[in-house]
């Protein structure tokens, strides 16, 4: 019965290749991207620091801010509420039910500048400005221990930040090659 069904699927894609438009428009469906459009998709940030944007923020910016758009979420000192935990799990990596928090798994602080901007706040992603991003990143960062209360993050602070768990990551992959 199967091998059935599978000779009438491949046969009905011999007799029927699908074509696909070679443009979005050609259907008259969509439309390309204009490059302000292009330009304004492109905020990946690389854990070296590359796409960071201009802007700065300091920690007692980033905590008003917090108050305002985290707290409900991730507690009021980021260590409760309904989503997940953003500060404590030190030395947990090992334990049976970690803590894996931003000052006790990630690898990166420009990362956690990458993914603020794009994800957060869970209502309304991508809404914050880059100064408010960066006073984010900056309060979580000092709850974690990581940074002084007097710590301002921009382009040029943020990558020389080196997290606790940097060094339990790798750029290579161990699993062996597949066949």
């Amino acid at each position: 019965m199967h091998k059935t069904i599978l000779v009438a699927v491949l046969l009905a894609g011999a007799l029927f290749p699908v074509m696909l438009p070679a443009s979005p428009t050609a259907s008259g469906i969509g439309q390309s991207p204009t490059a302000a459009q292009i330009t304004n998709w492109n905020v990946d940030v690389s854990a070296s620091g590359a796409g960071l944007p201009a802007g700065q923020g300091a920690v007692a910016q980033g905590q008003l801010l917090y108050a305002a758009r985290c707290a409900a979420c991730h507690g009021a000192s980021g260590a409760g509420g309904p989503m997940d935990r953003l500060v404590g799990g030190a030395g947990s990596l090992t334990a049976a039910k970690p803590v894996k928090t931003v000052g006790s798994y990630w690898p990166h602080a420009t990362t956690l500048f990458d993914y603020i901007r794009r994800a957060m706040p869970f209502d309304s992603p991508g809404t914050l400005t880059n100064d408010q991003v960066y006073a984010l990143t900056a309060y979580l960062l000092y709850l974690n221990g990581i940074v002084s209360e007097n710590a301002v993050m921009n382009a040029r602070t943020l990558p020389s930040v080196v997290m606790p768990n940097r060094e339990n990551f790798t750029e290579e992959d161990p699993r062996p090659d597949a066949p």
